[in-house]
């Protein structure tokens, strides 16, 4: 196993000079077509090899809350473009599995199920086999993040993305009375060990790795900090259990809703494109990877930005 990298933060944040570097950068010319779906839109024509000046990052901060998911067509940028344009949204979140760092970017978790010359994986291979919203589990989970495909799998591979503004908007009234005020608790460790057995390349976490995924507690309803929107905020992935109930109550209320979080008519699939660049906001989804035939390569670059305590 690939030797692990020293501790980092859990978020790197982004320089102070950042906004004065970019405002003056001029315009330029894009569009963003909403998708004919429950969410998502795309954009082309921008060139984030290039400076963004503070008006257009603006347009696509709208765009992002009202979306919720912007694919970015055909950005042919670098690790560093990559980094430099995640943290033009806030802090950036290191994920705990470091091993799966790309070279030099510790920023960047590598989401793949390439191995190198010596058989080792080079990334996480079985990521996202469970809908989740990244990084709930912290006490301050991601915001958003932010995917760019490196190698895509001739099938297969597909991610899809479920609304939770829809999802909560939808649940019958018995059962967000049931709900409303309830918090729940989130584990990375919940699923891991299942996931191990599977996959022996998924390393086995230290001692100190453990103690820095402690579980958190999350309203189930949680508020949209910039959009004021309620969405459901729990995942069959991270969620372990309903607070201060029974067992036997917690375990329904969370079978009601991880059905209600993932219904077809709140999902949008993407296929993804060579050099896309897909950046979800994870306080308004869930996310789930489809899988592709293991004798297909699939390799992705996963920035994650730091979000605020849910509300």
């Amino acid at each position: 196993m690939t030797a692990l990298a020293p501790p980092l933060p859990a978020a790197v944040p982004a320089p102070a000079s950042a906004s004065a570097a970019f405002a003056d950068a001029p315009s330029q010319h894009f569009e963003i077509n909403a998708f004919d779906e429950p969410l998502g839109a795309e954009v082309v024509g921008l060139d984030l090899t290039q400076p963004l000046n503070d008006a257009d990052f603006a347009r696509l901060h709208r765009a992002h809350l009202d979306h919720h998911v912007l694919v970015f067509r055909d950005q042919r940028i670098t690790p560093a473009q990559h980094i430099a344009f995640s943290r033009r949204w806030g802090p950036l979140q290191i994920h705990v599995l470091r091993n799966f760092q790309l070279a030099g970017h510790p920023e960047i978790l590598q989401v793949s199920n390439v191995r190198d010359a010596q058989g080792q994986p080079v990334g996480l291979g079985d990521a996202g086999q469970y809908w989740h919203s990244d990084l709930s589990y912290k006490e301050r989970p991601s915001l958003g993040s932010l995917l760019h495909a490196q190698e895509l799998p001739a099938e297969g591979g597909d991610t899809l993305f479920a609304n939770q503004h829809h999802a909560y908007d939808g649940l019958p009234l018995a059962l967000k009375t049931a709900i409303a005020g309830k918090r729940a608790e989130h584990s990375y460790l919940a699923k891991y060990e299942e996931l191990r057995a599977r996959n022996p390349w998924r390393p086995k976490l230290t001692p100190e790795q453990i103690a820095e995924v402690k579980p958190a507690s999350q309203p189930i309803v949680r508020t949209h900090p910039e959009t004021g929107r309620r969405a459901l905020f729990v995942s069959e992935h991270f969620t372990t259990r309903v607070l201060d109930v029974s067992e036997d109550e917690s375990r329904d209320l969370l079978d009601q809703l991880f059905e209600h979080s993932s219904r077809k008519s709140i999902v949008y699939r993407h296929q993804w494109l060579p050099h896309d660049l897909v950046f979800w906001d994870n306080r308004s989804l869930l996310h789930l990877a489809t899988g592709c035939p293991d004798h297909l390569r699939r390799h992705l670059y996963r920035t994650t930005i730091e979000g605020d305590i849910p509300a």
